[in-house]
C-alpha cells in the first residue's frame, strides 16, 4: 500500500498537469477572495475567510475529479492493473493506497492557502481580529469534504478506461451529493422528509463543521461516506479482476 501511495504522489507531481491544476485552484480562489467585488474580503468590513470556504467546495468539484480520473482508469487502459492484480497485494491495498495519495495531494493543495489566513490576520483593523477557531474548523471540514470527493472520484475512475468519462461522472456525483439533496428538499413540502434529505447531503455537514464545531455526527458521516464509496470501488475492482 505504501508503494502505491508513493507511486501515485510521485506520478502526479511528475506531470505538468499537477502544477497547472494546483495553480489554477490558487488563482481562482485568490481572485474570489481579493479581486471580485461580490466576494472580496476587502469589501466585507470584517476579517474572515467565509468567501474562500464558500467557493472552495465548488472548485473542488472540478479539481478533485481531475486528480482522481487517471487513478484507476489509466491503470486499466494501459494494462497495468492486471500487473497489480498479480502482485501479493489486495484490492483494499490498491484502493486505500490511491485514496490516501489523492487526499495527500488535496492537503498539499490546501497548504499554500494558509497565506490567505495570514493576510486576513494582518489586514484587520485590529491585528489578529479573526476567528481562528472557525478557520481551523473550516479547514478540517474542507479536508473531510475533499476526502469524500476523492472517494467519489475513485469510484468513477473504476467504472471504465476513459479518463474523460471518469472526470465527467465524478463531477456529476460531487455536485449531486453536495447540492442535489438540498435542491430536492426545497421542492418537497414535507418538513420531516426535507430535513432527512438535507442530512443525507454533504453540504449540511460541511457547513456544520465550518462553524468551528466538530460534532461527532459530522465526522462519522464523512468517514462513513468515504468508506461506502471505497467499498463500492473495491467491489468493482474485485469483479474486474475475476
Amino acid at each position: 500500500m505504501l508503494a502505491i501511495l508513493y507511486k501515485e504522489i510521485s506520478g502526479f507531481f511528475s506531470s505538468l498537469v499537477a502544477y497547472i491544476t494546483i495553480a489554477a485552484f490558487l488563482i481562482v480562489t485568490g481572485l474570489f477572495l481579493f479581486v471580485f467585488p461580490e466576494s472580496s474580503i476587502l469589501d466585507y468590513g470584517y476579517a474572515g475567510l467565509d468567501s474562500f470556504f464558500n467557493i472552495a467546495p465548488y472548485i473542488f468539484m472540478f479539481l478533485i475529479p481531475a486528480i482522481t480520473m487517471r487513478s484507476l482508469a489509466e491503470e486499466r487502459k494501459d494494462g497495468t492493473f492486471e500487473l497489480l492484480a498479480t502482485r501479493p497485494i489486495t484490492e483494499w491495498d490498491i484502493v486505500i493506497g490511491k485514496f490516501l495519495a489523492s487526499v495527500a495531494i488535496v492537503l498539499l493543495t490546501l497548504i499554500p492557502t494558509l497565506i490567505y489566513y495570514f493576510s486576513v490576520y494582518q489586514l484587520g483593523v485590529i491585528k489578529g481580529n479573526v476567528d481562528t477557531g472557525a478557520v481551523i474548523g473550516s479547514y478540517i471540514g474542507l479536508l473531510l469534504l475533499g476526502s469524500a470527493f476523492v472517494s467519489l472520484g475513485l469510484f468513477a475512475s473504476s467504472l471504465g478506461k476513459n479518463q474523460v468519462i471518469a472526470f465527467t461522472i465524478a463531477v456529476f456525483l460531487c455536485f449531486f451529493f453536495f447540492s442535489g439533496f438540498d435542491s430536492i428538499s426545497q421542492i418537497l413540502s414535507f418538513q420531516s422528509v426535507s430535513s432527512y434529505l438535507m442530512a443525507i447531503g454533504i453540504n449540511q455537514h460541511y457547513q456544520s463543521i465550518s462553524r468551528g464545531v466538530l460534532d461527532t455526527r459530522d465526522l462519522v458521516y464523512f468517514l462513513s461516506f468515504s468508506a461506502v464509496f471505497l467499498l463500492f470501488t473495491k467491489t468493482i475492482l474485485g469483479g474486474r479482476k475475476w
